[in-house]
């Protein structure tokens, strides 16, 4: 079943209900956000970021954020889709506002993930952003844990 038409994509700014979102969304994905420290992070931080919300009918089905790194950088923060709505092209579209977005307000857009061979699930990260023309700039080993090796990403605006 093709839901791809009926899946809206808006900015959020009402705080609460950024926070709101997105612990609601993150919940749905403890194989990619099951570190409780870094959860509650991201959801403090959804409060005072740009956030854009998929819904599909009234269901809030996924969201992107955006924090500007520096004069030339913004950065996605936090990105994530339900799992039941994943391959659907959804993740595209909320990529898609944000770089609308991004294009006004800085040269690159970067994204950290965990790098490639070591969590199946960030592999598939990898891919996806690949697939949207990032590019992988850098890797530093220890930046959030020895187990969890950061890896830049990269896309020219």
């Amino acid at each position: 079943m093709s839901i791809e038409n009926e899946i809206a994509i808006a900015r959020e700014d009402d705080p609460e209900k950024k926070q709101r979102i997105v612990r609601h969304v993150l919940a749905d994905l403890p194989e990619w956000f099951g570190l409780p420290e870094s959860t509650k992070s991201y959801v403090q931080e959804s409060a005072k970021l740009p956030l854009w919300v998929a819904c599909y009918h009234s269901q809030t089905i996924g969201f992107i954020d955006y924090f500007q790194t520096s004069i030339a950088t913004g950065e996605i923060r936090c990105m994530s889709v339900r799992k039941q709505f994943h391959q659907r092209g959804i993740g595209t579209r909320l990529e898609q506002s944000l770089e609308s977005y991004a294009k006004k307000h800085a040269h690159y857009l970067q994204v950290k993930t965990v790098d490639e061979g070591h969590y199946p699930e960030y592999d598939k990260t990898i891919h996806f952003y690949d697939s949207l023309g990032f590019e992988r700039l850098e890797v530093f080993p220890t930046l959030w844990d020895a187990w969890n090796p950061c890896l830049v990403m990269i896309k020219k605006l």
